[in-house]
């Protein structure tokens, strides 16, 4: 079963080269793209399963063995990120298909699209898998390339100008990555993790933390936690809706799973708990803050993004089996319900021809079922009971009480506070959008955009597609039980150590 491991890399990039092949093609490229995701995901369904049974799973490349050779490593935590993040990836690519008549053919060039977008996912799904900080490095890479060529796809000014910001970002993060391998590796003599979880404890205590401090930097850019995040507003909204919204589901949270993945394996007795803990303090407060201050819908969810990104780096900071498990859960639920808001996001602004407030309204009479695609995810990122959000935010909240720590309680009031604001935010756009009377703008025609918005329909495909992700959102709810339990089980190996190291470590490393 080890053999299965790389399939969620290989398969999208073959699938990919095979998508670009057939440019001409655009069925072809459909069913190609689709299918491997789905062959895909159900593999990741099955590592689920055997990583739950067995604990972590490792294959090393080449037959060369670890820690001398590759190895790919896959463990309950990672097991969960493949599983969702491919859900997440199939559901917006069946989106992106259904919105190709009205935004691809104008703006992004299917035979580009599909290759690009699988080429995206196999990143995702290296970085998940990667057994040493190089090869994750790559992942990162794979991933951070597709989405250069997404972000601009169309080639207009605004894209441009935003693909331009997010590659200045991300290229200097990245090579602040490369320099910090090549210290870890000059420094220790290897990049497997696994390895460096034994040899970085012999290193001189200034040294760890000068390394730790660098790899924090590098994922905290990737992630988007403050204030390093001033980039992700200026980027993400350009995009079209499927773009947005796979970069809002997945990017931010490929860097959240290198902090867990370095912080507990590599520095599990950090002393940067508190530098942590104020970063996620001053994550979810300036983030909603920001929020709360947007008149453009896009932006305005650019800025929640960040905010309960927060809420994941409280539950990695606290360092504890309660924080780290109520951090995975958290990150679980925020791909898919961040996703669905942005897909909901670019089906209203087909029916409204915008996503600013300002020029918004009348959508729940116009269109009830928008209403209500909006409405749900809307409270489940508020956290209202009983949602699966509500869920995630009760227990890094107990986490946080739990610890005893000086600045959990502070940090309870601000993630309860960010709550509040979160709810007034998405109450704010349902208000201005959904319920308030259609503005009555004259176009320079004398046409009344209230009369012509009337007769906008909205694609069936896309509202299905965002439908179905509506209901899985849903569904983490009523599996929150089963689900919260497997996230415990995940921090236990974590914080543990000693089972990734069997799976990956002959005895003599260890």
């Amino acid at each position: 079963m080890n053999n299965l491991l790389p399939l969620p890399v290989l398969l999208p990039l073959l699938a990919s080269g095979l998508a670009l092949a057939l440019g001409r093609k655009p069925n072809a490229q459909r069913l190609i793209s689709t299918t491997s995701l789905l062959i895909v995901l159900i593999i990741e369904g099955y590592l689920i399963y055997l990583t739950d049974q067995s604990g972590p799973i490792a294959l090393s490349l080449g037959a060369w063995p670890s820690p001398l050779g590759v190895s790919v490593v896959v463990d309950r935590l990672s097991a969960l990120m493949l599983f969702v993040s491919t859900l997440v990836s199939l559901t917006v690519l069946v989106f992106s298909i259904g919105s190709e008549l009205e935004e691809q053919r104008r703006q992004t060039p299917v035979s580009i699209y599909h290759p690009t977008f699988l080429l995206l996912t196999a990143g995702v799904s290296a970085a998940f898998i990667a057994g040493d900080l190089f090869n994750m490095f790559v992942g990162f890479e794979v991933l951070l390339f597709a989405s250069y060529v997404l972000l601009t796809l169309g080639g207009t000014a605004e894209r441009v100008r935003a693909g331009i910001t997010y590659v200045i970002v991300n290229l200097l993060s990245s090579i602040l990555f490369l320099v910090t391998i090549a210290v870890i590796y000059a420094a220790t003599g290897t990049v497997n993790m696994a390895e460096l979880s034994v040899r970085l404890a012999e290193l001189p205590p200034e040294l760890q933390l000068a390394l730790q401090l660098m790899l924090l930097t590098v994922f905290s850019i990737k992630a988007a936690v403050f204030p390093l995040s001033a980039w992700l507003p200026d980027s993400y909204p350009t995009a079209p809706a499927p773009v947005t919204a796979v970069f809002a589901g997945l990017l931010t949270k490929v860097g959240v799973y290198a902090i867990i993945r370095t912080q507990t394996l590599l520095f599990p007795d950090s002393p940067l708990e508190d530098l942590l803990l104020w970063a996620a303090l001053l994550t979810m407060v300036i983030g909603i803050l920001g929020a709360v201050a947007q008149s453009d819908i896009k932006r305005l969810l650019s800025f929640t993004l960040i905010s309960h990104i927060g809420y994941m780096i409280m539950g990695i900071a606290l360092a504890t089996e309660a924080g780290l498990a109520g951090a995975i859960f958290y990150t679980a639920h925020h791909i898919t319900i961040q996703t669905t808001l942005f897909l909901v996001t670019g089906l209203i602004e087909v029916r409204g021809g915008s996503t600013s407030l300002n020029k918004l309204g009348g959508l729940a009479a116009l269109s009830p079922m928008l209403g209500v695609l909006f409405f749900i995810p809307a409270m489940n990122l508020a956290g209202i009971p009983p949602f699966s959000g509500f869920i995630g935010k009760i227990g890094l909240l107990s986490a946080g009480v739990e610890s005893g720590h000086p600045l959990s309680y502070p940090l309870v009031i601000s993630a309860v506070l960010t709550s509040l604001l979160t709810l007034y935010a998405v109450a704010k756009v349902w208000n201005r959008a959904f319920w308030r009377e259609i503005p009555d703008e004259v176009r320079s025609d004398g046409t009344s955009l209230m009369v012509q918005r009337r007769w906008v329909r909205l694609p069936q495909g896309m509202v299905v597609t965002a439908g179905v992700l509506v209901l899985i959102g849903m569904g983490i709810t009523v599996i929150a039980g089963p689900l919260y339990g497997y996230t415990d089980r995940a921090a236990i190996d974590i914080l543990a150590v000693e089972p990734y190291l069997r799976a990956v470590l002959p005895a003599e490393y260890r």
